[in-house]
């Protein structure tokens, strides 16, 4: 441990990943999910299955080894990507925010856990809106370090408001401890005399979320090739996808690097970076397998044990990035060519799943999926169905992105639509982790084939039974299409790629 006087470090975060075109997040959103406040947060990071983002936990870890400090829990809140949040709530929680970090000053610094890539109905940047009221309470003098999702959009006055910004480094997300960890080591260095200094480098770019993966393709080129650039002058280079449903002017591929020696070193090297990752742009543009082709090939491998099972992403319908986990394409075409030994998770219908709950297990009804039709893409499908195992949703989650964290996806119901197993949940969570199938006495080994409605944090839980041959990216409609044109933006900075091919940079 570090030989210096206690640190009174602040805690909060609110995060959300917003699309624009998403049903409005709201407080019972936040409720269902993860908001703590004060010592609620402390009991939580305590408890054997934190609700907690791990990167909290990490910052923590990172302290505690090193530091003689004292956490001042503010607010964590945590919820499933969704639409914009309710300004109201919105206002009511940064409110809350400031009262609390007023009565707990003085503070040492504050660290602040947000996705990066939230809206409200009123604000584009409530982001930089957060971190410039931190600044303003705690003054010029005193540090504060963020952490943020790799999906996050960058604005200048998150910059200029923070002393350092820490992304996750891998797409799916599982590196949220280790970034905990690296941005208190930051902060510890701050203590120490550092005099971070960040540059920010944003480009017209602006990449389908398909195309973000960090196990290969073009994102996980950039990404290796920014850390190569570590020095011993560079303390930390974070290039941000974005997420570009959040519709916003701050949209495109952000770099920033965090120096010790100065802005112009951070501006040396996040200007190279930039001029990298904008020569090899057009590899930006997303592949996907259509509707048809991918039920053939749940055909092929149903009739021929021989060839290796598969996995259909359901990615235009991924709660993960505002979707509503709903959508009847793929589930009605595996019905329709009566294909067995085939497992749908996780749909989204709370009175669907409530009923079956009443009805009881092993009785058989008329399931109706959407039967209120909550948007253009969620139609009403009616099919027989049998109730095969009934659960109230409370898990921990076993791998990849919600592996050790506490889960709750409501009452959970497992249909048998003759062959088809569909797990039907009430609160909206995309189907990251096995555990949200195999809680349900499935066998993911014995499927011909899986549908996960997700977009690709499922290859984080599900690797152990598919390689990335065996994923399918399935074409449908929705509202987190990788096909960007299909959406009306308004905000975007434009023109940018790939919706506008003559984009330019510099």
């Amino acid at each position: 441990m570090t030989e210096m006087s206690s640190k009174k470090i602040a805690i909060l975060g609110l995060m959300l990943e917003s699309n624009c075109f998403s049903p409005v997040t709201t407080k019972e959103d936040y409720l269902s999910r993860v908001y703590l406040m004060g010592n609620e947060i402390l009991e939580d990071l305590n408890s054997a299955s934190p609700k907690l983002p791990a990167e909290i936990l990490g910052f923590f870890k990172g302290l505690d080894t090193k530091c003689n400090w004292k956490p001042e829990p503010i607010l964590v809140g945590l919820v499933e990507a969704g639409g914009a949040l309710d300004h109201a709530f919105f206002q009511t929680s940064i409110n809350y925010i400031k009262l609390q970090l007023k009565s707990a000053m003085p503070l040492d610094a504050v660290y602040i856990s947000n996705h990066g890539a939230m809206i409200t109905t009123e604000n584009r940047d409530p982001d930089g809106e957060i971190f410039s009221m931190v600044r303003e309470i705690v003054g010029p003098d005193v540090p504060i370090v963020v952490t943020l999702d790799l999906h996050g959009n960058v604005s200048q006055r998150m910059v200029d408001m923070t002393d350092s910004i820490v992304a996750y480094r891998t797409n799916p997300h599982v590196d949220m401890y280790e970034r905990g960890l690296e941005v208190a080591s930051i902060l510890l260095e701050i203590f120490a005399g550092l005099k971070a200094s960040m540059a920010l480098i944003r480009l017209p770019l602006t990449p389908p979320t398909v195309t973000l993966l960090t196990e290969s393709g073009p994102y996980s080129d950039i990404i290796k090739y920014g850390q190569s650039l570590i020095t011993d002058d560079i303390a930390n280079i974070s290039i941000l996808g974005g997420f570009a449903y959040s519709d916003t002017p701050k949209n495109g591929m952000a770099i920033i690097v965090t120096a010790r020696s100065g802005v112009e070193a951070a501006k040396t090297i996040a200007y190279k970076i930039a001029k990298q990752a904008w020569s090899e742009y057009k590899r930006y543009i997303p592949k996907l397998t259509s509707l048809d082709v991918g039920i053939s090939r749940v055909i092929e491998v149903c009739k021929n044990n021989k060839l290796p099972s598969i996995i259909l992403a359901d990615v235009a319908d991924n709660p993960g990035g505002g979707g509503n986990g709903n959508t009847m394409w793929i589930l009605e075409a595996l019905y329709k060519a009566q294909i067995k030994d085939v497992i749908v998770g996780i749909i989204y219908d709370p009175i669907l799943a409530k009923e079956a709950h009443q009805l009881g297990k092993n009785a058989q009804f008329n399931a109706v999926f959407n039967r209120n039709e909550p948007d253009e893409f969620s139609k009403k499908y009616e099919v027989n169905a049998k109730v095969s195992q009934l659960k109230d949703g409370d898990c921990v989650g076993r791998r990849g992105f919600y592996a050790g964290r506490r889960m709750n996806l409501g009452p959970t119901a497992l249909l048998d639509l003759g062959g088809i197993k569909v797990v039907v949940i009430s609160i909206r969570t995309q189907c990251a982790d096995p555990i949200f199938l195999e809680m349900m006495g499935l066998d993911i080994s014995k499927a011909r084939a899986v549908v996960v409605k997700s977009r690709g944090h499922f290859r984080g839980g599900f690797d152990e039974f598919f390689s990335s041959g065996q994923v399918l990216e399935i074409d449908t409609p929705g509202l987190t299409s990788p096909i960007l044109s299909r959406f009306d933006f308004k905000h975007l900075p434009r023109p940018v790629f790939p919706l506008d091919e003559h984009a330019k940079w510099p």
